[in-house]
């Protein structure tokens, strides 16, 4: 989606080009981005001596999160491999091309259908070193299998109709609408930060004592304190942070989130670790372990590069989901009436 058009008009969305990284990049691929002594020596420093990871940076690709099935145990592409996955991707997302099958526009489980292509800025390339998904533990380049309880809260969240064809998030009270429907946390702002269908920037600013992170998606600033105090163990929306640096990598350690994050599957349970590495002039590593007991039966851990961009942030306004839930809350009735109604009808025969 073009964000720039998006977000200056306010419109929200239920739900990326990035440069091949360098060589020393691609020679670690299981964690963040190693630096030589002398790439390490040529990174833009703050005045304490740390890499300055200041600056506008993109993070959106076509790489999905989950390595696709079909792939089995393939972790890269060949060059060749990349380009025909890039084509073919690109036209399977494209909102614009029809699908005589469907009978209509192309549908991609998680997106806004009815929106066209002008609206969408998901990127178009994968990522320079070629990685079949971004996820990159589990080996399988999946998200973990869910444990019982996972499981059983997964299923909560959704009903369905009497042929248990139709699944749609329950709808009792606002509390079962999902935070982002409701505008309290962004798509894919995190934290953790994943690629979306648009706003994939975020913009990060560096003191001693603190790293804000301040994202485009909802525009959120998280601030991070990096002065060693302990954890309140207070539960917050974006969980309370806490960072610092592991020779030239930015460690930020969240946890005790108020209910699940903006990452799928998530509960309140989630411990993150997040790793800021620079690579380059125009190169950021980020790299995420996810830890929820609760949900997955163990730990994952995904890589996105991320660009530097020299386009400014946007304010993305949300208010549709707050707006509609009495609809949405009322439409639930509505429908709980249809079928007692129903069962008693059938009930008198």
């Amino acid at each position: 989606m073009n964000h720039r058009i998006l977000t200056s008009i306010g419109l929200v969305s239920a739900l990326a080009l990035l440069a091949p990284l360098p060589a020393a990049a691609q020679s670690n691929t299981n964690a963040p981005a190693a630096t030589n002594v002398a790439a390490a020596a040529a990174l833009p420093r703050t005045p304490d001596g740390k890499p300055d990871l200041q600056g506008v940076w993109d993070f959106k690709t076509i790489t999905p999160m989950e390595r696709p099935r079909e792939l089995g145990t393939k972790e890269f592409f060949t060059a060749d491999e990349a380009a025909a996955w890039e084509r073919d991707e690109n036209r399977r997302q494209n909102r614009d091309l029809i699908d005589p099958r469907a009978g209509g526009l192309n549908y991609v489980p998680g997106g806004v259908v009815p929106y066209n292509e002008f609206w969408y800025e998901r990127g178009d390339k994968a990522v320079g070193t070629r990685r079949t998904s971004l996820i990159i533990d589990p080996p399988d380049g999946r998200f973990p299998p869910l444990t019982a309880e996972g499981q059983k809260r997964s299923e909560a969240r959704t009903i369905y109709d009497r042929n248990n064809q139709i699944g749609r998030p329950l709808a009792n009270s606002w509390e079962d609408r999902p935070l982002q429907e409701r505008c309290i946390m962004g798509l894919n702002a995190g934290p953790p930060m994943t690629p979306g269908a648009y706003n994939n920037n975020f913009q990060l600013f560096q003191t001693p004592e603190q790293v804000v992170i301040h994202t485009e998606m909802v525009h959120d600033a998280r601030i991070v304190p990096m002065d060693g105090r302990p954890f309140l163990n207070i539960p917050q929306w974006k969980g309370e942070s806490r960072g610092h640096w592991e020779g030239d990598t930015l460690v930020i350690e969240t946890k005790n989130y108020k209910r699940e994050t903006s990452l799928r599957g998530s509960s309140a349970s989630t411990h993150l670790i997040e790793r800021f590495t620079r690579v380059d002039a125009d190169t950021l590593n980020y790299q995420f372990t996810v830890t929820d007991p609760t949900m997955w039966s163990k730990s994952w851990t995904a890589v996105v590069p991320m660009k530097r961009s020299d386009e400014p942030m946007y304010e993305y306004a949300c208010h549709e989901g707050n707006h509609a839930l009495s609809g949405v809350l009322a439409g639930a009735r509505a429908d709980e009436k249809k079928a007692a109604e129903e069962a008693a009808k059938k009930g008198t025969n």
